[in-house]
């Protein structure tokens, strides 16, 4: 199969690395079929539409954050990442995590009803030089 956008131009990939979102995603309900794109030495990964290329969501592993974050039973959590040119200006949504099982192809989005997950948590912090 092949799809194009303007993020990674042409893409071909194979019918069974499609995972299958059976809700969509929050705002986006009308698409269930995604493909995770990674870039070689990227630090996201790109949750991407097949029904339409141009929808796509940086996406960033929670457990690399908080190795306590909530997990589903064969299913790794990601938060979707706001991007943004200032780099201490981009954040992730802890609130509303992905949750992809990569075995089956299968996908969720859950949202927490807790003050204890932000939204707009900052993703990159300013190292100070002493």
């Amino acid at each position: 199969m092949k799809i194009k956008n303007n993020k990674f131009g042409e893409l071909e990939f194979d019918e069974n690395i499609i995972i299958e979102f059976t809700d969509g995603v929050v705002g986006f309900e009308n698409f269930k079929k995604f493909i995770l794109v990674t870039e070689e030495e990227g630090l996201f990964y790109w949750l991407t539409s097949i029904e339409e290329p141009e929808i796509i969501f940086p996406l960033f592993p929670t457990a690399l954050l908080d190795e306590n974050y909530p997990q589903e039973e064969g299913y790794e959590a990601y938060g979707i990442v706001k991007l943004a040119k200032e780099v201490t200006d981009i954040s992730i949504n802890l609130k509303a995590p992905i949750y992809i099982n990569h075995e089956e192809k299968k996908g969720f989005q859950k949202i927490f009803d807790s003050d204890k997950f932000e939204i707009n948590k900052q993703l990159f912090v300013e190292s100070k030089s002493e």
